[in-house]
């Protein structure tokens, strides 16, 4: 079944999740982090519709193939068709805002980039983004001050500051449809600040963000 997604108030979206465009490396201690130079232009992959499920349920993590890291982002609900737009444009196309995680098969990964290979298997398995419900953007203050964090059994993980992002959200969703025709019900992922690291079993994960988004949820065990 896909994944349909919905705003906080209960309210699904009137289309079901295509796509999910993402962007390496958003956030230079990110990049650092894991020893990766600072790219100068968007690093831009895609997770297929099957990648997506929803955060209020048990993430299911395929531990059997190594390592799963938790990368946490800032999630946009995109409302209109864009293809070559301009900033503007794009920003106006954006009618929710989430969180989700971008699970990484990190030594999975690893192997494939040593040889020179994609990553989607690493990055774009079944169950690969859980997703929040969305705030409507009228919760939202504006980009720069979004605020977003993860703790793990109560310890924080992550935090991110929509001002520390090397492309600024209107920007990167314009450059994404240049490659992408993006389409009502797609999200975008926008990129994951410092601090990821494995995926403990079991562990309880709490997540908010600016304009009043507050989840829980639990891996698997």
């Amino acid at each position: 079944m896909r994944f349909v997604p919905r705003f906080t108030d209960g309210q699904e979206f009137p289309h079901a999740l295509g796509k999910v465009v993402c962007i390496g490396r958003n956030y230079a201690d990110h990049a650092k982090e894991l020893d990766n130079p600072v790219p100068s232009e968007p690093l831009l992959f895609i997770k297929p519709a099957t990648a997506a499920v929803s955060m209020e349920e048990v993430i299911d993590a395929p531990f059997s193939r190594g390592e799963v890291h938790y990368e946490i982002e800032l999630a946009l609900l995109i409302g209109e068709e864009l293809s070559h737009a301009t900033a503007d444009e794009a920003e106006r196309a954006i009618v929710g805002i989430g969180l989700g995680l971008d699970l990484t098969l990190r030594d999975v990964q690893t192997r494939l980039k040593e040889k020179g290979h994609p990553w989607e298997v690493a990055k774009a398995f079944d169950g690969a983004c859980p997703l929040t419900p969305f705030l409507p953007l009228s919760r939202v203050p504006n980009w720069n001050a979004l605020s977003f964090q993860l703790e793990i059994n109560g310890e924080p993980r992550q935090h991110g500051e929509g001002s520390d992002m090397l492309f600024p959200v209107p920007t990167l969703v314009a450059e994404m449809s240049r490659h992408f025709t993006l389409q009502p019900g797609d999200v975008v992922l926008t990129g994951t600040p410092s601090g990821v690291g494995p995926l403990p079993r079991g562990a309880s994960l709490q997540m908010t963000l600016t304009g009043g988004l507050e989840i829980t949820t639990r891996v698997v065990e």
